[in-house]
């Protein structure tokens, strides 16, 4: 006789999903979304402090030896600048590139020039953050210690004026200066000197309203600024934007201008 239990097939196991008492729970697998999301938040903190950290780092690069800012801090010249314009330098002059008649140069005053005039105090925090963008080269140069004037006279030329409704010459030839204010004479004083080695003679645009080297013959180095003290030369006027523009060399006015004898 054949076993009753065969005639009845096997019934399948189904997992109805319960655990038997004392079992382990059911182990799921991680969320893979949630740990893509982990990894990108931590990949777009990352690149972002990389970009942040280069920009500072070339901004830095720049400043110290490529292009820097600067306001302008008074009307002495006008109208090439205004006070409060601010303009961009660039530091490869002097250096690989040489100084040149009609150049505008920023420089560190040389010996108290500006007479040091108080500034008005911005506050810790704001000072703070001022000076951290000056240092890195994404705010403006205040002025305060340099000035802002043109290049008339480099080592060794003979620079004079006989005084108001006559020429500035430079080695005896008299010059044509097209980037004086309107209704500026050359010079209202009188003066005649040779540049030393090492100096440069600068006169700003607005001459009747300019304390450059002519007001400062009886101080040491005749009036004349040492190049080591010049920052570079203004290439470009940056702001206000509705007057930037790109700062060309006057050539001509020097054209017919010899080499110091």
């Amino acid at each position: 006789m054949s076993d009753p239990t065969e005639q009845w097939p096997a019934r399948e196991h189904v997992d109805t999903g319960r655990t038997v008492s004392g079992d382990p729970p059911p182990r799921h697998a991680a969320d893979p979304e949630r740990a893509a999301s982990r990894g990108g938040f931590g990949a777009l903190v990352r690149e972002t402090a990389i970009i942040l950290i280069s920009a500072l780092v070339l901004s830095l690069i720049v400043k110290t030896f490529f292009v820097q800012a600067f306001f302008i801090p008074s009307e002495s010249m006008e109208n090439t600048f205004v006070q409060d314009d601010r303009i961009l330098v660039s530091k490869l002059t002097p250096g690989p590139f040489e100084l040149r008649r009609g150049d505008i140069v920023v420089f560190k005053d040389p010996a108290d020039w500006l007479q040091s005039v108080p500034k008005p105090d911005p506050g810790p925090v704001r000072g703070a953050i001022n000076d951290m963008l000056t240092f890195i080269g994404l705010y403006p140069q205040d002025a305060g210690e340099h000035l802002v004037k043109r290049v008339i006279g480099l080592p060794g030329d003979r620079v004079a004026c006989e005084g108001p409704g006559e020429p500035v010459t430079v080695n005896g030839v008299p010059i044509d200066e097209p980037y004086l204010k309107p209704g500026s004479q050359p010079s209202q004083m009188a003066f005649d000197t040779v540049v030393p080695q090492g100096g440069i003679w600068v006169m700003g645009d607005n001459r009747q309203h300019s304390g450059d080297s002519r007001v400062h013959m009886d101080e040491a180095g005749g009036g004349s600024v040492p190049i080591a003290n010049v920052v570079g030369v203004a290439f470009v006027l940056v702001f206000p934007f509705d007057r930037a523009t790109v700062l060309h060399n006057p050539s001509d006015t020097f054209a017919d201008v010899p080499d110091p004898s």
